[in-house]
C-alpha cells in the first residue's frame, strides 16, 4: 500500500542519513531486523538496490543518493508545513468565517466583530448573512449563530441568550397615534413588516396588521421607524441599543410571553487555532450574565 511505501522511504532516509544500520534503528527505536526487512522491501518495489552492504560500511549506489537527496527535501518541507502550522495555530491572525441571521449579524454581530478586530487586527470576518442551517464542516464555516430550541448534537453549542419579539416606534411616531394596549389595536396603526403575513404572532394568538410598507430588510424599517413612519416587530434584541437610548419605545409588551434561545455553535476540535479560541471567550465574555447586584 502506498502509505507503507512511504513509511519505508521515511526510514532509509535515515539510514541514509546514519550510514548504519544500528544507529539509524537506535534514532528512530525499532529494532535492526525489521529495519532490514524493510529496506530490503523498498528495494524490492524500486526494482534497484539503494546502498551496497559491507560488514563494516554502508555506502549509498547512485538511485540511493538520489533516492536520499529527494526524501530529504520531502523532509524539510514537513518541517516547514509542520512550523507554519504551528505559527497559524498560535497567531491571532486570519479570516474567521461565520454564519448568521441578517437581524443579528446587523443589530448585534458586526459591532462584536468590529471590536474583536480592533483588539487584534490580523483578524477579517466573513459573514454569510442567512437562515439556512449549514453543515459548518463541509460549507468551511468556523463558527454559526442561530436561534433554535434544538441545537444539533453534534456540534458544540454555547447558549448566548434567549429573547422575543418587541414592538416598538418612535416617540415623535406615538406622539401623533394612540399608543396600543391591545394587539387588536395594530389595526390602527401603520405597521411595516417584512414578510407577506398579515398577522403578528402574540401570547394568546395572531393578530392582523395593516401598514403601507412591506420589506425584506429589516434594517430599512428600523430606519423607517426611527423617522416616525410607523411600527415594527422584530427579535428584540435587534432593537435593544434604539430602545435603551430612548429612540424607539417598546409597547405591548405584556401580551408578548414566547421566547426563544440563541446559540454559538461551532465544530468540536482537537487542537483550535488561537483566533478561533480567542473569539469563542470574547463572544461568552460580551454574553455572561452580569453578577447579581451589578
Amino acid at each position: 500500500m502506498q502509505h507503507k511505501k512511504i513509511e519505508r522511504l521515511m526510514l532509509f532516509a535515515e539510514v541514509a542519513k546514519q550510514l548504519s544500520f544500528t544507529k539509524a534503528a537506535d534514532a528512530l527505536d525499532i529494532s535492526r531486523g525489521y529495519l532490514s526487512t524493510q529496506i530490503k522491501q523498498l528495494e524490492k518495489e524500486l526494482g534497484y538496490s539503494l546502498m551496497i552492504r559491507s560488514t563494516r560500511s554502508i555506502r549509498l549506489t547512485p538511485q540511493g543518493e538520489r533516492v536520499a537527496a529527494g526524501m530529504e527535501s520531502i523532509s524539510q518541507t514537513l518541517v516547514d508545513l509542520e512550523r507554519r502550522a504551528e505559527y497559524e495555530n498560535q497567531c491571532l491572525e486570519g479570516t474567521i468565517r461565520i454564519t448568521a441571521p441578517m437581524q443579528f449579524t446587523q443589530g448585534v454581530l458586526l459591532d462584536l466583530c468590529r471590536r474583536f478586530s480592533d483588539k487584534h487586527p490580523g483578524i477579517q470576518f466573513d459573514v454569510e448573512c442567512s437562515y439556512r442551517s449549514f453543515n459548518l464542516v463541509r460549507d468551511n464555516f468556523d463558527f454559526a449563530f442561530r436561534a433554535t430550541r434544538n441545537p444539533p448534537e453534534n456540534m458544540i453549542a454555547k447558549k448566548l441568550f434567549s429573547y422575543s419579539h418587541a414592538v416598538t416606534g418612535s416617540p415623535d411616531y406615538f406622539s401623533q397615534k394612540n399608543v396600543p394596549t391591545h394587539p387588536k389595536q395594530l389595526l390602527e396603526h401603520d405597521c411595516m413588516n417584512n414578510s407577506d403575513d398579515a398577522t403578528w404572532s402574540f401570547a394568546d394568538g395572531d393578530y392582523p396588521i395593516r401598514g403601507w410598507l412591506k420589506n425584506n430588510d429589516n434594517l430599512i424599517l428600523k430606519t423607517q421607524a426611527l423617522e416616525a413612519r410607523g411600527i415594527i416587530y422584530t427579535p428584540d434584541y435587534f432593537v435593544r441599543k434604539e430602545v435603551d437610548s430612548g429612540k424607539l419605545v417598546s409597547v405591548l409588551s405584556d401580551h408578548i410571553s414566547t421566547s426563544n434561545d440563541f446559540y454559538l455553535l461551532y465544530p468540536p476540535i482537537v487542537n483550535r487555532s488561537q483566533r478561533l479560541s480567542k473569539f469563542i471567550e470574547f463572544i461568552l465574555q460580551e454574553f455572561a450574565p452580569e453578577p447579581e447586584g451589578s
